[in-house]
């Protein structure tokens, strides 16, 4: 992860559905120059926490698109957006409250 901080306020947020390599969903937060990106293995959700795995920071103008990804990587469909505040980090996870168009909850996400 890049060394941006989060400030204590909301920010935006956006889990666009990926179908490439394989069906699953992007959570990018934004940071400011960049987006944190986590590949999440579970359809997300108010009554679970989903897999996720730490991916490369990813440009922010993905918080808003829908489309084809560049060089034949599938394509994105925006499926909740909203804010985020983090609630708790620490060195191996950090937790953030979603409040999006799919409902609130909280997503407990491993640094790396």
């Amino acid at each position: 992860m890049g060394e941006e901080q989060t400030r204590e306020v909301d920010r935006h947020y956006a889990i666009l559905t990926h179908d490439h390599p394989f069906f699953h969903w992007d959570l990018l937060l934004d940071v400011g120059e960049v987006a944190w990106t986590w590949r999440l293995l579970d359809e997300p959700s108010g009554e679970s926490h989903p897999r996720a795995e730490r991916i490369a920071d990813h440009r922010r103008l993905y918080l808003n698109y829908e489309g084809p990804v560049s060089g034949n990587r599938g394509s994105v469909t925006r499926w909740d957006w909203g804010t985020y505040s983090i609630v708790e980090q620490n060195a191996d996870q950090i937790t953030v409250q979603l409040r999006g168009t799919q409902g609130e909850w909280l997503v407990h996400l491993p640094r790396t």
